[in-house]
């Protein structure tokens, strides 16, 4: 483990604080758990990105041509 000193605003010290007491978890679990949540946001954000440089837009729009122009099932209707 590392241990690293932070400064943070009170209103998001006071926020996360309440948040672990109600989850019934440590302070720092609660940190840790928030920072790795954040961490693996912008990874899949930047696989994303990487994933749309190689796509062909052009071969995406022939694709949905492809399917034929119905109704969807009741269930399946936005």
């Amino acid at each position: 483990m590392t241990t690293i000193n932070t400064q943070l605003p009170e209103v998001l010290f006071a926020r996360a604080k309440a948040i672990a007491e109600r989850e019934q978890m440590s302070l720092d679990q609660f940190i840790a758990l928030a920072l790795a949540g954040q961490i693996a946001s912008w990874e899949v954000g930047k696989e994303f990105e990487a994933r749309a440089t190689r796509g062909a837009w052009r071969r995406s729009v022939e694709i949905l041509d492809m399917a034929p122009s119905i109704e969807p099932p009741a269930e399946d209707r936005l």
